[in-house]
């Protein structure tokens, strides 16, 4: 008997990535980001969330992977919740949440930028593409000193 888990997909440039169900609180289109002045560049600013400040992390800038020829008009926000935070994730489009079984899981692949392969666990072998899965407490891990 194989075991399942569901993951809440989303993409980050055309790489598709997850994170389990569990570990997502929210997903909200339009937040306005407030900068942060000398912050890291991965910090994309604090949202108000009902009250609450929540720092946003741009997942492209964390993943160190290549800006886009085009903007993204409409990027979406991932609130997740890690050791007692809440953390927003700033992504370019959801995806769906999809049910994997174990024997689809793989090791890290090894074509994948040293800072992108030490916030990946493993990827999910899908029909059409692999799913990128990420290690939230490594993404919200920031040294702030950088």
């Amino acid at each position: 008997m194989s075991s399942s888990a569901q993951y809440c997909t989303f993409y980050v440039n055309s790489h598709l990535f997850g994170i389990e169900v569990l570990e997502v609180q929210e997903v909200i289109r339009g937040l306005k980001a407030t900068d942060v002045p000398l912050a890291p560049s991965v910090i994309g600013g604090l949202i108000n969330l009902r009250g609450q400040i929540v720092t946003v992390i741009d997942l492209r800038q964390r993943l160190q992977l290549p800006d886009l020829e085009e903007t993204i008009a409409d990027p979406m926000n991932v609130v997740i919740h890690t050791g007692g935070e809440i953390t927003s994730l700033l992504v370019h489009d959801i995806g769906d949440v999809i049910d994997v079984e174990a024997d689809q899981y793989e090791a890290v692949p090894c074509d994948l930028g040293s800072a992108a392969s030490e916030l990946i666990t493993g990827a999910y072998k899908l029909d059409s593409r692999l799913m990128l899965v990420l290690d939230i407490d490594r993404i919200v891990n920031i040294d702030m000193h950088a």
